[in-house]
């Protein structure tokens, strides 16, 4: 079937699902087409524990919040509890079902434009055309596998960590976690919890220090942002580059005080200020592994905690068309003071905002913010096709 529409979103986790929101309010001819929370489900492990708050909600007009779900349904729960991924998860489906949030749950197989109209062929058989489009795809096409890394390791004995979520598969596993953020840390606390043998962390910098994270600056910066857009850049490079590294630093230094106990276990060995160096497949299939101190040690599973890193190029279902019209740097897209693209009618969300918008658009308590901005664009732009 074909279906004209103003204005289509690609991608229901909770960008998406925040725009969403917001257009149903004000203008519903808006389609929204994905696995609701369909990252956090599938590439997020069981037993995850949330670093953000309840004040990282997802409703712009501050209805539907996580503090009155968490109340209702998980009445035990204690206010200083961490919130869990099952919780967050069971947050955004109930928050869509409140909000009256009508969900496409398919994918789109191939994106393209033609006579300042998107179409969007959907793996269900449909077409969407639309004058307006919103990638809020966030992190799904951007595990960042480093080269120099993945080459010391034999192909195929290694996964990011966002695909190593069954952690039952790991038991009795003797297993090697490179990296040495809060991700590591949790996963190599629920690989424990699972039954592994013995789990090995390699990391780069000191061991950080189990310390709550302090987000409070980060809410009061975003949210000021809804009426000041261009405030991060209009900061000189120099002020930019603080606010990476202070948010880099409350991200990497630090690690939740709950993980210590789990994590400081005689099945969990911590190699600091180290790196893999060589990586070689024996007989018995398991991996004798050499790191930078020069301490030998013999897993069965390399899984690696590196992160994610935005690469444009990488997102599948945009048209070879789109792909060279779109202005990027360093792998984001430039957008402009409304998350447009270079591509008028293209509005980009999420984790590729970063480099117009700063690094807290990687993060949930950007949500509101940019659901705010977007929408409005998107409202305005009609007023002048009208």
């Amino acid at each position: 079937m074909n279906h004209s529409i103003t204005t289509l979103i690609i991608g229901a986790g909770p960008f998406g699902l925040g725009l969403a929101a917001y257009l149903q309010k004000r203008q519903p001819d808006f389609r929204i087409v994905g696995k609701p929370m369909e990252f956090w489900k599938q590439h997020m492990p069981p037993g995850m524990l949330l670093r953000s708050n309840a004040n990282w909600y997802l409703d712009p007009d501050h209805h539907w919040t996580i503090d009155p779900f968490l109340t209702t349904h998980y009445p035990s729960r204690q206010v200083t509890d961490p919130i869990s991924r099952d919780q967050y998860i069971a947050y955004g489906d109930w928050f869509i079902e409140q909000a009256g949030i009508d969900v496409t749950p398919t994918y789109v197989r191939r994106l393209t434009t033609d006579d300042d109209l998107f179409w969007a062929e959907l793996e269900n058989g449909d077409t969407i055309r639309a004058r307006q489009v919103v990638l809020a795809t966030g992190f799904q096409h951007f595990a960042c596998f480093p080269t120099d890394l993945i080459k010391r390791i034999p192909a195929g004995r290694y996964r990011h960590t966002c695909d190593a979520v069954d952690m039952d598969a790991y038991r009795d596993k003797r297993v090697l976690l490179i990296g040495g953020r809060q991700s590591a840390f949790e996963s190599a606390a629920l690989l424990r919890d699972a039954g592994a043998r013995q789990v090995h962390l390699s990391y780069r910098h000191d061991t950080p220090r189990f310390a709550e994270a302090d987000w409070s600056w980060v809410e009061t910066i975003v949210a000021q942002m809804a009426d000041r857009p261009t405030w991060f850049r209009d900061l000189p490079a120099d002020e930019q580059e603080q606010y990476r590294y202070r948010l880099w630093a409350e991200g990497r230094l630090k690690v939740e005080p709950w993980l210590e106990d789990r994590v400081c276990q005689p099945e969990i060995t911590l190699h600091p200020q180290t790196e893999l160096v060589s990586a070689m497949q024996q007989p018995d299939h398991s991996l004798s592994v050499r790191l930078s101190n020069g301490t030998m040690v013999t897993v069965d599973d390399v899984l690696l905690a590196t992160g994610y890193q935005v690469d444009m190029a990488r997102i599948p279902f945009l048209s070879d068309s789109i792909q060279s019209a779109l202005v990027v740097k360093n792998g984001f897209p430039l957008l402009d003071d409304r998350f447009q693209s270079s591509i008028p009618g293209l509005y980009i969300n999420s984790f590729p905002a970063g480099q117009s918008f700063g690094p807290f658009f990687g993060f949930t308590v950007a949500v509101r913010t940019a659901a705010t901005l977007i929408g409005r664009a998107l409202l305005e732009a009609e007023k002048v096709v009208r």
